[in-house]
């Protein structure tokens, strides 16, 4: 009897426990607010070297070669009250052709330390769940994993947030999987996405701003 009591006990506690991480787990991965209360908006223009280079200063703006397409973007949203410490935003220029990121994407707003640019696993995530985002995520090279791409980091108060990028001439040669987009394009080529990331790397939500 003791022993089918304790094994009765042992079986409870494993549940609880279970249902404590699996409480846990749904909580880390609830939106706190959802994307429409942000009222997010973005805007792109192509625009010349001085333009871009006023846009970004004091800060550096990518610098294009004759031939060559730079665009400029702003994003804004209004900050979330709701927002956990730790969560963040992706920002991600998309050529819906060949769904490929620009090589490189120089930020800034009205505190710069509120903006980066590069890469993570949040990318990965919201490529898995979004059909749409297809050609964010990491790709396989000799058995490790690139990301060619790179999307702009932003604090939830960082709005609004500029963006620059230059889109260079493709390299003949350049193998399929260190490619980046590339001129010559038209605005409405352009996918502008804002992603809603968790202070542990979990996904919100995916919003598309424009096109």
């Amino acid at each position: 009897m003791r022993r089918r009591v304790g094994l009765i006990l042992g079986v409870v506690l494993l549940l609880a426990v279970a249902g404590a991480v699996a409480g846990r787990r749904w909580w880390q991965q609830r939106a706190p607010y959802p994307p429409q209360t942000l009222h997010a908006q973005a805007t792109l223009r192509f625009v010349d070297q001085a333009t871009a280079d006023a846009a970004l200063a004091p800060g550096n703006a990518e610098h294009a070669e004759p031939g060559e397409q730079i665009l400029l973007g702003r994003v804004s949203w209004t900050p979330p009250a709701e927002a956990r410490a730790g969560d963040s935003f992706r920002i991600v220029l998309l050529d819906k052709r060949r769904r490929l990121m620009p090589g490189f994407i120089a930020a800034t707003a009205a505190d710069p330390a509120d903006v980066g640019a590069g890469s993570d696993h949040a990318l990965d995530l919201a490529e898995e769940r979004y059909p749409w985002l297809r050609g964010i995520g990491a790709r396989e090279i000799n058995g490790g994993f690139w990301w060619p791409g790179s999307a702009v980091t932003a604090s939830v108060d960082a709005s609004p947030v500029t963006l620059q990028t230059v889109l260079h001439r493709a390299r003949p040669g350049t193998p399929p999987e260190a490619a980046v987009a590339t001129a010559p394009v038209s605005v409405d080529d352009l996918l502008v996405a804002l992603i809603g990331v968790g202070p542990d790397g979990q996904v919100y939500w995916a919003q598309r701003l424009l096109n």
